[in-house]
């Protein structure tokens, strides 16, 4: 694997898709990685854009064959991310930018040490909880499960990385877009490029 590996972490509408898509949209040379999930489409998901929808025998399939890189069941949904996948992009020279739980970032981060971890916090828990309800897209006894989720998802955050709070969309789509910039631009990676150009001693 020769790209970096940037994960974004976050409580259930915090705005984690919203910011991830900008990324892709923004920064070049930066692949999204489309999870499995077992769950249905919501809305106006697509299958192959925001997730690879699978039955939950299929999903099975795919851990006995070991072909997640990590993955995790979250309100009674499997979720994993494709090894074969996220290889291939990095192999192209691709760095990878990839929307998991806490679960997941914490499994790619015992595999891949050099991986970025970034959480995505919503600027208060009544902001969070106000999101959920007018978006509409669950009912109250969801929107609590998923409160009460979120408060623990939120004590993870301490052994990421990098924290942004979306208390305004612009300008946490900045503040993730130089995360990403700054780590490229870290002295161990540009050695690995100097290297491949330069003769060095």
């Amino acid at each position: 694997m020769t790209g970096q590996i940037f994960v974004f972490s976050a409580p259930s509408g915090a705005g984690k898709s919203t910011i991830v898509e900008a990324l892709v949209e923004r920064v070049q040379a930066l692949a999204y990685s489309t999870s499995h999930t077992s769950r249905r489409p919501r809305g106006s998901e697509q299958d192959g854009v925001d997730y690879h929808f699978v039955t939950r025998s299929t999903f099975r399939d795919m851990i006995e064959e070991d072909a997640f890189l990590e993955w995790a069941e979250v309100h009674g949904h499997q979720y994993g991310t494709s090894l074969e996948a996220i290889n291939k992009q990095a192999s192209a020279g691709l760095d990878i930018l990839m929307d998991v739980d806490v679960q997941g970032g914490r499994n790619i981060k015992k595999q891949f040490p050099e991986s970025v971890l970034i959480f995505l916090l919503p600027p208060s828990l009544e902001t969070l909880e106000n999101r959920l309800t007018t978006r509409g897209t669950d009912d109250p006894s969801v929107v609590k499960r998923r409160m009460a989720q979120a408060a623990e998802e939120i004590k993870s955050c301490s052994w990421y990385d990098y924290i942004v709070i979306n208390d305004d969309l612009e300008k946490a789509i900045h503040e993730a877009q130089s995360i990403i910039v700054s780590e490229r631009c870290r002295w161990v990676r540009r050695m690995d490029w100097v290297s491949a150009h330069f003769k060095t001693s």
